[in-house]
């Protein structure tokens, strides 16, 4: 992955945590501090992959004269390691890289077993579009050896760096073998895991084993083919033998689909050999044979070309599409969160609102007009107006990210709530603005002048009241008394009580309404209708005022005894 891929996923992924700051309910003290930490986690990462690729680039030291393919470059790109790199690559100090472009594809000289992962991630870090075009190439050559558990040490070694190499996936591997052999003909013999036989390369043509040896028609080159094949069947046993039981389906990676190709080539010379090899102790057990044949140290080693058709190129994403496989499990995540959190939001709504709901509304339903004023009822109020402006300005102006994503459950709660508080506001209300016409009962037909005894023949006019009063059940009522200006302002106060009560008595007998629904009320001459001047308005001053307030619960308080008063409502309350 380039470096400017690398800055996009860590610039992306802190965006991510800013907007989830966004949307999880915290304080802003702590938004604040995790902003500032998140943006300190970003830079330190952009800086850490700014650093990682200098690194990584600085650590390839590539030899004099050479020079990396473009990114352009397509065919195989294969690992080296193993024995006999010399011959493949000339004599060149073990810190430096070697590469070698041939027609076929291109080798990259890895100096030691241990280093196969860093130079694996040194090459990705100059060319990140290779991915799916590296191999590796390991070479084992029985001359080199003198000691067969060595050999197997080596092979797991080998076995390790390739799985580290890897990265959790697994690179395509070819086992190359260069064995001594008559001088001629010199083509390369393989075969894979689906194929039991050996298979000859030679000239561009792939022929079974068995039909190379028959096509010579002159004898002496079919006699050098017949040396070669005895040659090689020898090698194949030694390969069976000692090494194939070191590899394994778990080991190579065959079982994630990677083929893993097995190539002899015969040479006239090789290098690297030593006294006593495997390879020499083989003949001499099995043959009764001793090769007289010294290794040339500079001999030169023909590159696999004709092999490379046959490595499979891995069909792997590229930079991008794992930039944005990434990017969009970054996405997932931050968007499962998100859901996560807006669910535990509405949950923890829906719970506030209906337990509030629960709890205060009945209060609100039960008490009455005259104890508003009441700790409880005002901390009722309270609780569900503010949870009733909350939701109406959810509704109003769309709800939050933490309580959106189409999760949101507040709406069905809005109309409940607003209801109960409707029936409250117009209750409180109704003092100023009552809503009904009071009904007005001339005190002369009532009562005698400076009496509150109730007139006989009274009972025609509280009838007639009481008629529209029991139209409208559960609502308050309130009787008010009034009287003109003339006499002591005292006593006519409290005959204007009096007779108010009078009223609220008779009402109270014979129309069977609860105690709890009457306010009485005496108000003297201080809320006169019309003038003391003259005897017309000095006879409407004189009145009964009976009210009906729409006060919901008014009326279920249990009705008091007969030597009980009904409550007196004070002048501020209306």
């Amino acid at each position: 992955m380039t470096i400017q891929l690398q800055r996009v996923l860590w610039l992306w992924a802190g965006i991510l945590v800013l907007a989830l700051l966004l949307m999880l309910p915290l304080a802003t003290w702590i938004r604040v501090v995790v902003m500032l930490g998140m943006v300190s986690v970003t830079a330190v990462g952009w800086v850490v992959a700014n650093r990682r690729v200098a690194r990584l680039r600085e650590s390839v030291k590539l030899a004099a004269n050479v020079s990396v393919p473009p990114a352009s470059f397509r065919r195989p790109v294969v690992l080296v390691c193993g024995d006999g790199l010399d011959g493949l690559f000339g004599s060149i100090p073990e810190l430096e890289l070697v590469v070698r472009v041939t027609h076929q594809g291109c080798y990259v000289r890895v100096p030691g077993l241990d280093q196969l992962p860093n130079v694996t991630e040194s090459i990705l870090a100059l060319r990140p579009g290779w991915g799916a075009q590296l191999s590796v190439m390991f070479i084992i050559n029985p001359a080199a050896h003198s000691d067969e558990a060595e050999l197997a040490g080596r092979i797991r070694t080998f076995r390790h760096q390739v799985t580290l190499a890897g990265q959790g996936t697994s690179m395509p591997l070819t086992m190359v073998s260069y064995f001594h052999a008559p001088r001629g003909e010199a083509p390369w013999f393989c075969w894979t895991g689906g194929q039991p036989s050996l298979r000859v390369l030679d000239a561009g043509a792939s022929v079974d084993l068995a039909d190379w040896l028959r096509q010579p028609t002159d004898s002496a080159l079919r006699a050098m083919r017949m040396q070669v094949g005895v040659q090689l069947n020898n090698a194949v046993q030694w390969l069976h033998e000692s090494v194939l039981p070191h590899f394994n389906a778990r080991a190579v990676g065959a079982d994630r689909g990677s083929a893993v190709c097995w190539v002899i080539r015969p040479v006239p010379a090789s290098t690297g050999g030593v006294e006593g090899n495997l390879w020499a102790q083989r003949l001499r057990d099995k043959v009764a044979l001793v090769d007289p044949r010294r290794a040339i140290t500079k001999a030169v080693l023909p590159f696999p070309d004709p092999v490379l058709s046959l490595i499979p190129m891995r069909a792997q994403r590229t930079s991008r599409q794992h930039a944005s496989i990434l990017a969009m499990w970054m996405f997932g995540i931050a968007g499962a969160v998100a859901l996560v959190n807006s669910a535990w939001q509405n949950t923890l709504l829906v719970r506030q609102v209906t337990d509030d709901l629960r709890r205060y509304a009945p209060l609100l339903a039960v008490e009455s007009q005259l104890q508003r004023t009441s700790p409880r009822r005002q901390e009722a109020e309270a609780i569900l107006g503010e949870a009733a402006h909350r939701l109406d300005t959810y509704h109003r102006h769309g709800e939050p990210l933490s309580l959106g994503l189409g999760l949101y459950r507040g709406a069905p709660l809005r109309e409940p709530l607003l209801a109960v508080l409707s029936h409250r506001r117009v209750s409180s209300g109704s003092m100023t603005l009552p809503a009904s016409q009071p009904v007005r009962l001339d005190s002369l037909s009532l009562f005698s002048p400076g009496s509150a005894r109730l007139k006989p023949d009274s009972t025609k006019v509280l009838v007639n009241a009481l008629v529209g009063i029991k139209a409208q059940p559960g609502w308050l009522i309130v009787i008010a008394g009034h009287t003109d200006a003339t006499g002591d302002a005292a006593q006519n106060l409290r005959l204007s009580r009096e007779r108010a009560a009078a009223v609220h008595e008779w009402m109270l007998q014979v129309g069977g309404i609860p105690d709890s629904c009457f306010a009485v009320q005496g108000f003297g001459a201080s809320q006169p209708i019309a003038g003391n001047d003259t005897e017309a308005g000095r006879a409407a001053n004189r009145r009964v005022d009976i009210r009906l307030v729409p006060e919901v619960g008014a009326c279920v308080f249990p009705t008091t005894g007969p030597d009980s008063h009904p409550p007196v409502a004070s002048r501020d309350d209306l």
